[in-house]
């Protein structure tokens, strides 16, 4: 037993008595949701751990915070570049460390503030959102929402452009290390390619996968598999599965989707589609390529948000 958890767990939780939540979902990556609009919840990294802690907490994947962006500095920032960025979505892992973005947590992020009447957004209605990987553009679709990711990158361009691989990863149920390719959606990706679903399957991921060399903040950890026809009707499919940072394997994962899709493409050549879809095991999201300004090329992810519960906490 980790006495260390069982012993911080409900003292940190203590500490939020009284504080309401929700609780949602982007195809199973779930998270607890706090409206801060005046900013006055201050949640420490021991909290946010104890509030995802799947036993003795709400239990999540991370923890979203909806602050107005005028109240932060970082959201300042953003603000003196877009000022319809008033809100900023404060997200931490689960384990309470910080992270840049979250594809799937913006998008529930968003059906949050929708459901908790902080905003008004008709179907095909765009909101900007500050997070800590910039602003970010999300469309009402219906029940759905898509997102401009903003622009893809390599971590190791040289490696990636000379030989279409930059690292190694070890992983338990894979015998021998395995090329990967690096990329960055705003926070770091390393996207491994498989041959067979029973491949997949086999992989396990209750200890994080080793990446050598790693990038400089750590990484999230992608095996896909290409569909067997890749592109069906114009549209690349790909299986995947992804060790998050500070969280452990989730059942979706946005950012690592449109990593995954940036990996296969490239590795697939200049006929490769420019829409995708990726199965994950908590469903399908989309992904999307195409010019953005400054001819950067742009992600748009698009899939569910969910709130699955409200409450307040004893």
């Amino acid at each position: 037993m980790d006495t260390s958890l069982a012993e911080t767990t409900e003292p940190a939780l203590r500490t939020l008595s009284g504080l309401r939540f929700s609780k949602g979902h982007g195809t199973g990556n779930d998270f607890v949701l706090v409206a801060d609009p005046e900013g006055v919840h201050t949640i420490s990294a021991d909290a946010v751990a104890a509030l995802c802690d799947r036993h003795r907490g709400i239990g999540g994947d991370g923890l979203i915070r909806a602050v107005p962006s005028r109240l932060l500095p970082e959201g300042r920032e953003l603000l003196a570049a877009d000022p319809d960025a008033e809100w900023f979505m404060d997200y931490r892992n689960g384990d309470g460390s910080l992270s840049e973005m979250c594809g799937n947590g913006v998008r529930v992020f968003v059906h949050f503030l929708r459901t908790e009447g902080l905003i008004e957004l008709p179907d095909g209605g765009a909101l900007a959102i500050g997070t800590r990987a910039g602003i970010k553009t999300v469309v009402r679709t219906g029940d759905d929402y898509a997102v401009d990711m903003g622009p893809w990158e390599f971590i190791f361009p040289g490696e990636a452009t000379a030989k279409a691989m930059d690292s190694l990863v070890t992983a338990e149920g894979l015998e021998v290390p395995r090329p990967a390719l690096s990329v960055s959606m705003g926070n770091p990706h390393t996207v491994v390619a498989l041959a067979e679903l029973s491949e997949l399957a086999g992989t396990r991921l209750f200890t994080a996968p080793v990446v050598d060399p790693v990038p400089a903040n750590g990484t999230n950890v992608e095996f896909v598999v290409p569909s067997e026809p890749l592109v069906h009707d114009g549209v690349g499919s790909v299986t995947m599965r992804v060790h998050e940072r500070g969280v452990g394997e989730t059942q979706s994962c946005g950012t690592g989707a449109c990593a995954a899709a940036v990996a296969i493409r490239h590795w697939a050549g200049a006929e490769a589609p420019d829409s995708w879809r990726v199965h994950v095991p908590g469903g399908i999201v989309g992904v999307k390529f195409f010019a953005g300004p400054a001819g950067h090329e742009h992600v748009e992810l698009s899939g569910p948000a969910v709130i699955v519960a409200t409450g307040t906490l004893s």
